[in-house]
This record gives structure tokens, C-alpha cells and sequence, in this order.
């Protein structure tokens, strides 16, 4: 069962969570006995992935996907399977993938799995283990089709090194018109920041921060965290923040390893976004907010005097460890 990924890039460098898919594909083709191809779009040097046990680079240089379009990459993917022969095919569950795992699915005639934790349960029969009600519960789901497609959630697996000699080849798939029916209008793009998708903490905010002029206690602890900022939706509704920084399950979802809520109550909305974060961290004066109920860890007090003192003992640690 010869194996594919796609290793997902932005701006020509591999997203953090390519190297968690080559990571977990390399572990399974061990058990499998077996080898582990990436299909890379427009990635400057692809020779990075031969730290994490890639065996083949499909390397696609193409200027008519230099913007994301669903239909066409999962085309290119598609092909890239056909090439390869593969019978397993992995994605991850960024907001792109999302889109591109069923379309990779329905066009190879594939059994699709998504929101994948861990590493397949059984490989016969074909299970594996799945986050479901918004990461509440699990289930095992079995795949009997030829093909398999599979979405791994993000920080459910790791990024362990496991070097290995990467043969690269050009890969010019074909492209057709129809692959562009929907068009790009205009792309927000945020820099200078940790962005949500790739961080490892995201220190969110609420109501509970008053207002805009406040958010700067949110980037100070952010800025000695190395984390992403967030907000709540009636943040990101009150034009405090930018809509790009609202998480939960209308907005952004997030599988940090530690996810800190500041001011935020716990809507059963953002709770089912976040919950997938293997840590989570609450700061509310309210020691009633429903938050409480499923953080790991609680501070009942005053933002305005919380955090201020954790960002300074937390300048004071990295400092006495440097």
C-alpha cells in the first residue's frame, strides 16, 4: 500500500504541519513495509522534507496555481496518486485541506476519514481512530475501499525526525479550465505574526478585554509565548480585531497545544472550535463562566492584574534560561 502526501506550503515554504503528515505517513509505511511520496505545489526547496522520511518529491511548478483553487489542486493530487499507484493518500485538516480531501476522495473513488488522531488502529481491516462531537468523544472508523483517504488532525501526531535520501522529480500534471471555476478575488494576508494555523499556542481574548486598547497585554503575553492571537466571535463583531483572528466553530478552528481564553465565557460556539487543544488555560473574573467546565487550568481574577504579572514572570524565566 504504497503511500501519498500532500505537503502543504504558503508563499513557497512548507507548513509546519507538513512535516507532521511526513512524520506520521514515514511511521506508517514502516508497518506497512512500504514507501512515502509528497506531491509539493510551487515550494521553493522541497529538500527538507528528507528529514522527516520522504522518499519521493513530485515537485509542481505552475504559475496558474499560484493562488489556492480546490478543484485544481486536488486534480494535481489526484494525478499525482494515479502516477504513484498510490492506495493511501494523506492530507492534513488546515482550512485548505478541508476543502481538498472530499474532492481527492469522490475523483479517486476513495473511502475518506477525517479529523484522524493517531495511528491507524488496525491496517486489516483498514481503522482508524477519529475525533467526533467536536472532539468530545471518538469513534473507529473503518475503510474497505482500494483507495484511502485520510485528514489528520493537526498537533494530534508530532513532527519526529527520521532522515532518509529524497529523489526529486518534476511533475507537470494536467490543468484543464474547468479546474478555475471559482475565482480568488482578493487574499488577506497577515505577516509579521504567528499565524494561527501553524502555532503551537494561541492566546485568545473576549469581551472581558473592554476594548481594542487594551489588546496590547494579549500580544505582550503572545510576543514571550512565540503564540498566535485570537478573539472571540463578539470581538472580531465589534470590529476590534480582524475577523482573521476569530476562532471557534464559526471561525478559525484551533488544535494548539495550549490554547490561553482571556475575558471569554466559553459559548458552546468557541468551545466546540477550540476543544481539540490539548491544553487549555481560562482567565475570568467570573468563576462561573462555562469555560471553567472544560479548561485544564483556571485563574479566577482580573485580567487587567493577571496578566500583566504572568507576561513579567514569564520575561523573568526565559531570561534566568537563556
Amino acid at each position: 500500500m504504497s503511500i501519498l502526501i500532500y505537503a502543504e506550503s504558503a508563499e513557497g515554504k512548507f507548513r509546519k504541519i507538513a512535516f507532521e503528515l511526513a512524520s506520521y505517513a514515514k511511521k506508517v509505511a514502516e508497518s506497512l513495509g512500504t514507501t512515502v511520496t509528497a506531491v509539493t505545489i510551487n515550494t521553493a526547496d522541497v529538500s527538507e522534507l528528507s528529514k522527516y522520511g520522504i522518499d519521493k518529491a513530485l515537485k509542481v511548478n505552475n504559475d496558474k496555481l499560484a493562488g489556492f483553487s480546490a478543484k485544481a489542486y486536488a486534480d494535481v493530487i489526484k494525478q499525482a496518486a494515479q502516477k504513484e499507484g498510490a492506495k493511501l493518500i494523506l492530507l492534513s485538516s488546515t482550512t485548505d485541506s478541508i476543502f481538498l480531501s472530499p474532492l481527492v476522495a469522490v475523483s479517486l473513488e476513495a473511502g475518506f476519514a477525517s479529523n484522524v488522531v493517531g495511528l491507524p488502529v488496525s491496517t486489516s481491516p483498514f481503522q482508524v481512530r477519529r475525533n467526533a462531537f467536536s472532539s468530545k468523544a471518538f469513534n473507529i472508523t473503518e475503510i474497505s475501499t482500494d483507495v484511502k483517504v485520510l485528514g489528520l488532525a493537526k498537533n494530534s501526531y508530532g513532527i519526529f525526525e527520521k532522515a532518509s535520501t529524497l529523489t526529486q522529480e518534476d511533475f507537470n500534471p494536467t490543468i484543464g479550465e474547468n479546474d478555475f471555476g471559482i475565482k480568488v478575488e482578493s487574499v488577506e494576508k497577515v505577516s509579521g505574526k504567528v499565524s494561527i494555523a501553524d502555532a503551537d499556542i494561541v492566546v485568545s481574548g473576549g469581551r472581558g478585554m473592554k476594548g481594542p486598547e487594551n489588546w496590547g497585554m494579549i500580544e505582550d503575553l503572545a510576543a514571550v509565548l512565540g503564540a498566535a492571537t485570537a478573539c472571540s466571535k463578539p470581538v472580531s463583531d465589534l470590529d476590534w480585531r480582524p475577523h482573521s483572528e476569530h476562532v471557534g466553530q464559526t471561525g478559525k478552528p484551533v488544535s494548539a497545544n495550549l490554547y490561553i481564553a482571556i475575558g471569554i465565557s466559553g459559548a458552546i460556539q468557541h468551545i466546540a472550535g477550540i476543544n481539540s487543544s490539548k491544553v487549555k488555560l481560562v482567565i475570568n473574573t467570573d468563576p462561573e463562566a462555562p469555560f471553567f467546565k472544560v479548561a485544564d487550568y483556571g485563574v479566577v481574577g482580573d485580567a487587567f492584574d493577571v496578566l500583566p504579572r504572568l507576561t513579567e514572570k514569564l520575561k523573568a524565566f526565559k531570561a534566568s534560561h537563556s
